[in-house]
């Protein structure tokens, strides 16, 4: 990561409060999430940092959702990948390793499954990729096709608030030992 959005506690409990909300938006692109972590400091530690991260994900309507799923590019596109990820690529960093080491038939059969789903719920596929290979990444996508679009905001949105958590881990300096959890 890069070391100018690598930051402490004491940093970013200090930052004024656009700066602190730029770089919440690094972590999760939806307004009122990154705007109410903001509000949430000063945080005594990390755990209130994940706390708060889950309390607010978890008030958000599913437009604030949607506005999240919006700023991820789509697993396996190189070019939504280079675009996307011009404002969050140095927390985003590594997210899609998988699809890196994927061979052509796999991201070619990412790629129509992918506009398959955005075609049929209005927004792209979201998982939280760290650690999967291209293949897992594909079967998930497969899986959770048939689902109709309210189980999948409600799946992507658990899965946004894991990549987020990712994000502010790799983000804070002061990490806790076991890392971040989702539960």
């Amino acid at each position: 990561m890069n070391q100018k959005n690598t930051l402490s506690l004491l940093t970013l409990n200090s930052l004024e409060s656009q700066q602190a909300e730029k770089w919440f938006s690094q972590c999760c692109a939806s307004p009122k999430w990154f705007k109410g972590m903001e509000h949430a400091r000063p945080y005594a530690n990390i755990e209130s940092v994940v706390q708060a991260a889950k309390d607010i994900w978890q008030q958000c309507p599913t437009s604030e959702f949607l506005t999240a799923f919006e700023a991820h590019p789509m697993i396996g596109d190189v070019n939504s990948l280079r675009k996307k990820y011009a404002a969050t690529k140095n927390m985003a960093s590594n997210e899609q390793q998988g699809a890196n080491d994927a061979d052509d038939e796999t991201l070619q059969n990412l790629a129509s499954a992918n506009h398959e789903y955005l075609n049929k719920h209005g927004f792209i596929f979201i998982i939280c990729a760290s650690g999967l290979s291209a293949n897992i990444m594909l079967d998930a996508l497969m899986l959770r096709l048939a689902n109709d679009t309210a189980t999948e905001i409600a799946l992507a949105a658990a899965e946004q608030i894991k990549i987020t958590l990712l994000r502010l881990e790799k983000g804070l300096v002061n990490k806790l030992e076991k890392g971040i959890q989702a539960s």
